[in-house]
């Protein structure tokens, strides 16, 4: 009997996490056409590049701001077809986490679910731009978390 209560008191002293999304928006947005009208006279075959990196700042209490930068450059024959590049941002209540535990929340859960909306918001404004639509592929965020713990760890090593 006396272990039951030991346990109920050792799990009620555990801190309660918790994880909330308060808002999603959009902090920055570009899109560049910088060759047009003429690059519309062309067949359409380009290269895309794609980068995206995500940063995170403490706001006050457990409220974290993430931002999620998409960026997608088409060329073709070293000319720029489009450019765009979005900050898509969200603000996370993030409770009871600490230590490694809360770096992954931020590095990996909140980008995921940032990433449809900044998806979204690119392609449509490349549709905008009349350009074929640019559906990205999903990312899998966990493995990027990963992959940054071990070039970190290769790093230390060295």
């Amino acid at each position: 009997m006396a272990e039951n209560d030991q346990a109920t008191t050792a799990q009620s002293e555990a801190p309660l996490q918790r994880f909330t999304l308060q808002r999603i928006y959009i902090k920055d947005l570009s899109f560049e056409a910088p060759n047009s009208p003429d690059i519309f006279q062309q067949q359409y075959n380009p290269k895309i590049d794609f980068n995206l990196n995500c940063k995170n700042k403490f706001i006050k209490e457990s409220f974290y701001e993430v931002v999620l930068r998409l960026t997608a450059e088409a060329k073709q024959d070293e000319k720029t077809l489009f450019l765009v590049e979005v900050d898509q941002a969200g603000i996370f209540n993030i409770h009871g986490f600490e230590g490694k535990q809360l770096e992954q929340v931020l590095a990996s859960m909140c980008p995921s679910i940032l990433f449809p909306y900044a998806r979204e918001t690119i392609d449509a404004l490349v549709l905008k731009g009349t350009f074929p639509p640019l559906m990205l592929d999903p990312v899998n965020f966990d493995a990027i978390y990963v992959q940054s713990l071990q070039k970190k760890a290769a790093q230390q090593v060295k």
